[in-house]
Formats: structure tokens, C-alpha cells, sequence
């Protein structure tokens, strides 16, 4: 496979990288982020270059890289969903430099075959509480930060994303509120914070300092000043954790979690599902009936009634 640079328009001799996460949301921009960082490491490249290298092969090299690269993917074990989510910005890439007229074709590599939501029901509440008794009552800075971090994911249901955007702007201790950017949302959405949520968020502003900038920061002297802490981050803070009790979770878990016990106190408190979709703030309802399906089991009370 011929993977060298070859002539292209001097137009896409800008920074394309650059002029592709340009005037997108700072979620999205994280997003796409993380996943050319690791393109660029399976070409053994800057993220720039390896970039330039990939949009100049021409259509039938760029698919055989996209080939290997999901192949890569595959060998080291990542999910499906992550897989075919790094190869959805890598067909994004490519259709923003069609559109910008640096290129003529569009990558055609496509996923893998997925079924979501296998489980909805996360870690559950005995591991969750086990994972926060890791963190609680130390007096670490990071155990201090890393409580703040569960609780948001859990008590809230906040996607990992959403958690790693978060300013100090955007918490209003007085009012016990956080301002979050939803997922495909432009305007950010005020959600009301628990009182175990909002002190344990306390506590680490106390230690943080109430100095604008990101909430959540890298809590390693060797990487001070290294800014927001970072999608990736998380992920290992979380499934670390887990593993810690007897568990494999990630982030995510943590909102499944969050939205199965929301189902349940919802129907314990006799409210409907309108109010379980205003605290997960899922796009569409389809995605909430799933949780609310698993939570009745209603396949398994039939298997029983017909056993």
C-alpha cells in the first residue's frame, strides 16, 4: 500500500486539521480531537501530517489506510462503538475537504455492525457506592476532584463529554446549579445539582480555587498546566475505579446507571416517562423506552407466565 504524499491543491496546504474543528462546539472539537490523536499514532505521525498524508493518497489508498486502520482497531481490542465512532471522524475529514474542493472523493470504509444498549443498567448502585467509598473522605487533591467527577456522572447522568467542557463559570454554588452543554445542543441547559452533588462539587472548588478556566484539571505535578482534563482521562479515572471493586465501567456506565435508577424512582413516585426524559435530556424517546423496557422485563415476565 503506497501511503506518500502526492500533489494536491495549494489550498489544502493550510492547516486542514485546523480549518476542520474551526467554529465547532468545544464537546465536538474534544471529540474529534481524541480520535485523530489516535489516527495519527497508527500512522506513526504529528496529528498535521498524518492528516495531510491521509487526504493526499488519493481515494484508493485513503480507504486501504481507513481498511487497516479499522483493523488496527480491532486487533487492540476496542469496542465497536468506539471503532466505528473514530471512522465517523475520519468520514467527516473527508467530506469537509470534498466540500472545501481540496479533494474529489469520500471515504467508504463503514463500521462495524453495533447492537446498542446491550446493557443499560451499568455498574450498578453496590459497585457505584464502592467506587465513590475509593474517593470519599480522603484528602487528596485528586480524591478530592475525583469524587466531584463521579458524582456528576452518576448523580446528574452527565455524558463524559459534557463533564470534560465544564468551566467553573458555569457553577452557580449559591443557586446549586451547573450549566451543561448538551449533545447536540447549541445553547447550554441549567441543571439543578443534589446536595451530595453539589457539595462534593464544593469541596472541590474549595481546593481547586474559583479562578476561571476548566472545572476539571490535571491533578499530576507532571503535567500541571496541561489544562482541561481530557476525555481519555476520565475513561481510565473511571474504569480504574471499577476495576478497583470488581468491575468493569466506564463514564458512560455511570450514566446508565443513573438513567435506570431515574426509571425506577420515577415509577416508585408514580411520574411519568416525560419526567425521566427531562433528567436523562435524551434526543429522542426511543433511545429512554429502551431503559424503561429493561426495566419492566416484560419479555421475561411472559417467558414466565407461558413456562
Amino acid at each position: 500500500m503506497d501511503t506518500s504524499l502526492t500533489p494536491w491543491q495549494p489550498a489544502a496546504r493550510d492547516d486542514v486539521l485546523a480549518a476542520f474543528l474551526g467554529a465547532r462546539k468545544q464537546t465536538t472539537i474534544m471529540a474529534y480531537r481524541q480520535d485523530v490523536t489516535d489516527f495519527a499514532a497508527f500512522l506513526r505521525m504529528d496529528e498535521k501530517d498524518a492528516v495531510e498524508r491521509f487526504l493526499a493518497s488519493g481515494a484508493g489508498n485513503a480507504n486501504l489506510i481507513a481498511l487497516n486502520y479499522r483493523a488496527n482497531m480491532q486487533e487492540r481490542g476496542l469496542q465497536a462503538t468506539t471503532i466505528n465512532r473514530r471512522l465517523a471522524t475520519l468520514r467527516s475529514l473527508t467530506k469537509f475537504a470534498r466540500m472545501a474542493g481540496w479533494i474529489t472523493w469520500g471515504l467508504e470504509v463503514q463500521g462495524l455492525k453495533t447492537r446498542e444498549y446491550k446493557d443499560t443498567s451499568g455498574p450498578g448502585k453496590y459497585h457505584y457506592r464502592k467506587m465513590l467509598a475509593e474517593v470519599d473522605g480522603k484528602a487528596t487533591v485528586k480524591s478530592v476532584r475525583d469524587k466531584a467527577i463521579l458524582c456528576l456522572l452518576h448523580d446528574i447522568g452527565l455524558r463524559r463529554g459534557e463533564l470534560c467542557a465544564l468551566d467553573v463559570a458555569d457553577v452557580d454554588i449559591e443557586k446549586g446549579t451547573v450549566n451543561v452543554l448538551g449533545k447536540g445542543c447549541d445553547e447550554k441547559q441549567r441543571l439543578t445539582l443534589p446536595r451530595p452533588t453539589l457539595d462534593a462539587l464544593k469541596a472541590w472548588l474549595d481546593v481547586r480555587g474559583v479562578v476561571n478556566g476548566p472545572l476539571f484539571t490535571n491533578c499530576d505535578h507532571a503535567k500541571q498546566g496541561s489544562g482541561r482534563l481530557s476525555s481519555t482521562a476520565v475513561y481510565k479515572l473511571v474504569r480504574d475505579l471499577g476495576r478497583k471493586v470488581g468491575v468493569e465501567t466506564r463514564p458512560h456506565g455511570l450514566r446508565h446507571l443513573a438513567v435506570t435508577e431515574a426509571v425506577k424512582a420515577a415509577q416508585r413516585a408514580g411520574m411519568g416517562i416525560e419526567e425521566v426524559l427531562d433528567f436523562s435530556r435524551h434526543a429522542d424517546l426511543k433511545t429512554l423506552m429502551i431503559y424503561v423496557d429493561r426495566e419492566r422485563d416484560t419479555q421475561g415476565k411472559i417467558a414466565s407466565m407461558i413456562a
